[in-house]
């Protein structure tokens, strides 16, 4: 009996352990997932803008100007008010900035007569027309350098070395000067703006022809030069220039002094309001005048014609309305038509005798490119 059931134990024991070990279940196997990989195509954006550093650019502009008849046309006493008359200029402004800081201004002037004569300019030719004498060409250079901001203060400096040349060898001079603009400090809104306030020191040479002659002067000053903004385009330029010249030779005072102190004044208001647009097409109707200039001498200057002393104070008193015509077939060129009148004292500037005005009406025509 023992051994039976030692028997069935060990049977027990050992369809325990195969029970045991069916339960065990499986290994589940889990298929591979599938990665799908897309490629993006690859979008080129050729019209997109890409930030650049800067470079030389500039402008180079055109304008043509025809002055015509002036009133006081047959009068001699009034010959002065003709002097301009039936001519015409060409003004070409070349202005290229070929760092970020200097900037290069060249400006020439070239006038010519309209209408010929066998007796020349300064008469009247076959039909009773008078026959102008013709400007006397000029050529200007300036070179500019912008300093910046002075160290921690809101002062801006900006240089500029000049030369300018009447045709023929004529009178020429070299200037040095120096801005410095305090604008920053001046407070400004809507309704006003200090666009400019600027001291500048400048010493001047100036001669004729190549040889050392009574036309060579030194000049020092100091100029104050202000621009101020109004509301509906508005806008004032107010300029006080002190002087001291002195010559080799003697200036025109009755004691023959070789020295002479005296201030030039500007005062000039400006405005232009559009009339018409259209696109790339516009009309405005512009106007200037004031002041151009008032000077203010230390000495009576001796008048030419008499050589009687004449007065300490003369002025040109001007005002120019005109209607100006735009139109930019691309983005980088504008062609301007311009017809005005200009009424000024021309000429005869003696405070006490500046009576004889003259009105007279010019049209001109002109195109700016930019590069």
């Amino acid at each position: 009996m023992k051994k039976l059931a030692l028997v069935l134990g060990s049977l027990l024991v050992v369809g325990t352990a195969a029970s045991a070990k069916e339960v065990v279940p499986a290994p589940v196997v889990v298929p591979e997932k599938v990665v799908e990989v897309v490629e993006k195509p690859v979008i080129v954006y050729r019209d997109r803008e890409v930030e650049q550093g800067w470079k030389p650019n500039g402008s180079f502009e055109a304008l043509y100007t025809v002055y015509g008849e002036t009133e006081n046309k047959t009068a001699a006493e009034h010959d002065w008010a003709r002097d301009r008359s039936n001519a015409g200029r060409l003004q070409t402004i070349t202005n290229v900035n070929f760092t970020e800081n200097q900037t290069l201004n060249l400006r020439t002037r070239n006038y010519h007569g309209l209408r010929s004569s066998m007796k020349g300019p300064g008469s009247y030719d076959e039909k009773d027309n008078w026959v102008s004498k013709a400007g006397n060409d000029e050529l200007r250079l300036r070179h500019f350098y912008n300093f910046g901001t002075l160290g921690d203060s809101k002062v801006t400096a900006k240089s500029r070395l000049e030369y300018n040349q009447v045709a023929n060898d004529g009178k020429k001079h070299l200037e040095a000067s120096v801005a410095f603009d305090f604008s920053n400090y001046f407070f400004s809104n809507d309704y006003f703006k200090v666009t400019e306030f600027a001291l500048r020191p400048l010493y001047r040479y100036t001669w004729s022809g190549h040889n050392t002659n009574d036309n060579e002067m030194n000049r020092y000053g100091l100029s104050l030069e202000t621009g101020f903004a109004f509301p509906f385009g508005f806008e004032l330029d107010l300029n006080v220039h002190g002087r001291h010249d002195r010559k080799d030779g003697s200036f025109r005072y009755d004691d023959g002094k070789k020295s002479d102190t005296w201030a030039e004044i500007e005062a000039i208001l400006s405005n232009s309001t559009n009339l018409y647009k259209a696109g790339n097409f516009g009309i405005d109707f512009a106007f200037e005048g004031g002041y151009d200039t008032y000077n203010v001498h230390k000495n009576k200057v001796v008048e030419r014609k008499n050589g009687k002393n004449g007065e300490r104070r003369s002025y040109s008193l001007y005002a120019q309305p005109s209607l100006v015509a735009t139109y930019k077939p691309t983005e980088f060129v504008a062609l301007t038509a311009q017809a005005g009148a200009e009424y000024r004292n021309w000429n005869v500037e003696k405070e006490s005798a500046a009576k004889l005005w003259r009105w007279q009406p010019f049209v001109a025509a002109g195109v700016k490119v930019s590069f």
